[in-house]
């Protein structure tokens, strides 16, 4: 990944990882030559490699969100790709602009070529591309606003040199959009491309033309009953040592697979035009339509129909060819077909050996109730694994691990969430970062020791989803102070949620953290919850304990019905390598131990203190007496305090380092300090010591220095400012930041030496970016009020490092026992739907 840039005080910043899911919709995977994967992750397309499981890297510059990827040259034309140092990407999004982005092999570095000129009116549903040779590829793009357009790209012989691109031609559809595309070169006809279209009106489109020539109407082919989903050219297929036929294979939301195959003929001949026009006429009734390119035609017709899925098949590919050919051409064309479907799985098909007859012989797939069907199936460019992409923005990768017979096995892949991501925190010791979401879970990913390296390299994965709701969630907050680990989650109903990590997630974490011995304190003994199930509303989740009987209780006579209540037990699972999804969404929940009633709107923010005793609270609001903070006492759960100073949404809160004082920043553009005092076990008593109006818009975001009485507030007027309180709880502005270029909507202080009192401010951005400020606080002559602070922009991260949208929340991972190392993490998350870590080298 890329390091950061800017400042000149010796801070370096690199990203460490990236969490991210996929966006919802077909066609947005594609699966390059280069063998990475790209994808939407709203307004970003982000980039994994399958090898590593890891996102690599998203790429900023679309303003809506990314439908449809494709790579130049993608995994088809991996055999002329093999000593490429530039691969090309097309991305296109719901506003319907069309980028081209480089990647260089060898630098590993990416760059925003081109902007195609915008002449879509609507959102992008579709690009398909090929190679016509090794430095110039065709593409079209279709959209619903009913219109296809052609392209021509020459890209260029230098790094860093322009593409040159060129509109072929742009063709009408009719009122009914095409959601699919493949191209193809025509076998015999040397520059002549087909284009297959398909969509809302049931049938495939058949244009034809020359490379840099117009397209013209060739045929349709009828058969499908519902829309055409997905199309794909196979490259020409060799049957008597030269290509003189090509495949076409089709899918439709009918639950059925097409294979068409398009014949070259003879090449027409003046004399016997007429002839030949009877000839074409009785093949159209008998066979099938004929599509005439130039001086060749070419008879079409249906091969085979493949039935087997369920529900609506979504995407269809024919495997790429290999290098290996016994005609001793390039290629060697597989006569093998991936489907995905919304039935939750996805097969390969075959002709059998014998017969010819398309079999399916390979069905993978989520047969768990939890998944919602595949949006799309891509292969590797060597063909030996299959990816999947779900209906819940998930990755689901299988890999034929068998050498005489296939044994397709699940692997590791990048996940996320796949909608906003409102809060993050980290556990109590820094072991892993929980997230919650849009998306309606929380998740936990955590660095995972890795076995197979020699030294300490660590790569991140999702090792936990501890709940799946009903409910957008808005707010988290991480019990701190001793015992099990326990987390409050907040989202838009009236109550908050408590939930205590069961001891199948204890024991997988003493796994992922095996070689740092210094956590494994966290083990608890007398731990008898092993994990939770799922109840039918998918609202609270119940406890499993360890003691619980195995056998099954007597069956109700109607439990063969479909019913709400008939959903099968969780496994709790405790897992010694990263979980898939399969586990993560069903054998990983927490239970839920109390519910936290009092709030009267949608809960928005939550925080704990350092000792673990209290938790604050807070909810929309448009009034004083819906805004105020509620106190909750950790243990017994008890209302302990409402803490009233604000008229609207309270938007976040912090305690101080010492919990003394409790920090509250609101849209209503003011913000309040509260003085804590736990007098007594079960006693709090509070007092607003200090309320100011400090900013000219909503107050986003604030933070304690963690060494002394300073904080800093950001608002959506582009400001930070820098306040301390007094020893008379008076609160008195120390600075004010310079302005920045957008709404500040995150920030986050650690403190690097408490004796000079300097620290790092991190600054999250509504444009996605992040800025790392150094703060040293200065004390005044008796050495108890700060007198100024010296503030100093220190590293300005780069944009293909951060988000693409408003960051939500930025945290620093937690230093134990003021740990000396010279790096720091700090994790943020955004609208992006995108978890990241950084690392940070102080030097």
């Amino acid at each position: 990944m890329t390091s950061g840039y800017g400042g000149g005080s010796g801070v370096g910043v690199k990203g460490v990882f990236i969490g991210a899911g996929c966006n919802r919709i077909v066609n947005n995977v594609s699966w390059g030559a280069c063998d990475f994967v790209a994808f939407g992750a709203q307004n970003a397309v982000a980039i994994f490699n399958p090898k590593t499981a890891q996102i690599s890297t998203t790429l900023p510059g679309h303003k809506a969100a990314v439908n449809c990827t494709q790579w130049l040259p993608s995994n088809k034309f991996a055999f002329k790709a093999k000593h490429l140092d530039r691969h090309y990407l097309l991305s296109g999004d719901a506003a319907g602009a069309i980028i081209l982005w480089e990647y260089s092999v060898l630098e590993g570095k990416w760059r925003n070529v081109q902007q195609v000129p915008q002449l879509h009116k609507k959102g992008v549903t579709c690009i398909t591309g090929i190679m016509v040779s090794q430095t110039e590829a065709v593409f079209a793009s279709t959209s619903s606003d009913s219109t296809v357009h052609l392209w021509e790209v020459v890209f260029p012989s230098t790094s860093g040199g322009d593409c040159n691109l060129l509109h072929l031609d742009s063709l009408c559809v009719g009122v009914k959009p095409m959601v699919a595309l493949s191209l193809s070169e025509l076998p015999g006809s040397a520059g002549y491309l087909v284009l297959a279209m398909g969509g809302l009106d049931n049938k495939i489109h058949l244009y034809c033309g020359e490379r840099r020539g117009k397209f013209v109407r060739g045929c349709e082919l009828k058969g499908h009953t519902d829309w055409i989903r997905s199309l794909d050219f196979s490259l020409p297929v060799c049957t008597t040592g030269e290509a003189n036929n090509v495949l076409l294979v089709s899918s439709s939301q009918d639950r059925g697979i097409r294979i068409w195959k398009m014949d070259l003929r003879d090449s027409l001949d003046s004399n016997q035009s007429a002839y030949r026009k009877e000839k074409i006429r009785l093949a159209s009734y008998i066979e099938g339509p004929v599509l005439v390119a130039g001086t060749n035609s070419y008879q079409i017709s249906l091969e085979s129909l493949l039935i087997g899925h369920e529900d609506w098949v979504y995407s269809v590919e024919w495997q790429p060819p290999s290098t290996a050919s016994p005609e001793g051409i390039a290629y060697c064309q597989p006569q093998s077909i991936l489907s995905a479907s919304m039935d939750k799985t996805m097969m390969i098909w075959k002709p059998e050996k014998t017969s010819g007859i398309w079999m399916n012989v390979v069905t993978v797939g989520e047969l768990s109730h939890c998944a919602l069907g595949f949006y799309g199936g891509h292969w590797s460019p060597n063909g030996d694994s299959i990816l999947a992409h779900g209906y819940g923005g998930s990755f689901h990768l299988w890999k034929n691990v068998g050498t005489d017979f296939e044994n397709w096995q699940p692997q590791k892949v990048p996940s996320g969430h796949f909608a906003a991501i409102t809060d993050i925190a980290w556990g109590r010791y820094g072991q892993y970062l929980l997230s919650v979401s849009h998306d309606q879970t929380t998740r936990i990913f955590a660095p995972w020791q890795n076995e197979a390296s020699l030294g300490d390299e660590e790569s991140w994965h999702e090792i936990s989803r501890p709940q799946v709701h009903g409910h957008d969630i808005n707010c988290v907050a991480i019990i701190q102070g001793k015992g099990n680990h326990r987390f409050v989650s907040g989202a838009d109903e009236k109550v908050a949620r408590v939930f205590e990590a069961p001891l199948s997630f204890l024991k997988t974490l003493g796994h992922a953290i095996s070689q740092k011995s210094s956590f494994t304190e966290d083990i608890q003994v007398g731990v008898q919850i092993l994990g939770a199930n799922m109840s039918a509303l998918g609202l609270s989740q119940k406890p499993i304990y360890v003691h619980a009987e195995q056998q099954t209780p007597d069956r109700n006579l109607n439990d063969n019905l479909d019913t709400f209540e008939a959903i099968p037990d969780a496994v709790p699972v405790v897992f010694t390598e990263p979980p898939i999804e399969d586990q993560l969404a069903w054998h990983t929940l927490w239970p839920e131990s109390h519910k936290l009633y009092g709030h009267g709107n949608e809960l928005f923010a939550l925080c704990s203190d350092h000792d673990g005793t209290l938790v604050a609270s807070s909810c929309k609001a448009q009034s004083a007496a819906v805004a105020e903070i509620w106190l909750w006492q950790v243990g017994s759960w008890k209302a302990v305090g409402r803490l009233q100073s604000h008229s609207l949404t309270v938007t976040q809160m912090e305690f101080s380092h010492d919990d003394k004082f409790l920090l509250a920043v609101s849209r209503d553009r003011q913000f309040s300090v509260f003085s804590i005092d736990k007098t007594g076990t079960d006693e709090t008593s509070y007092q607003l010591v200090s309320k100011q109006e400090a900013h000219k818009r909503i107050i986003w975001a604030c933070s304690w220095n963690p060494y002394s009485y300073e904080f800093a507030t950001g608002s959506r007027d582009k400001t930070v400012k820098i306040w301390t309180v007094g020893k008379d709880s008076s609160v008195k502005q120390l600075t004010t930041l310079p302005q920045f270029n957008s709404s500040v909507t995150a920030l986050s202080w650690v403190g690097l030496d408490c004796k000079s009192n300097d620290g790092l401010l991190a600054v999250g951005m509504e444009n996605g970016l992040i800025e790392l400020w150094s703060l040293s606080v200065k004390r005044s002559e008796d050495g108890v009020a700060a007198d100024a602070v010296a503030a100093a922009l220190v590293v300005r991260l780069d944009p293909l490092m951060c988000h693409v949208s408003s960051v939500n929340r930025l945290a620093w991972r937690n230093r134990r026992n003021e740990d000396s190392s010279s790096s720091i993490q700090l994790a943020s998350c955004g609208v992006d739907q995108c978890v990241r870590v950084f690392e940070v080298n102080v030097n």
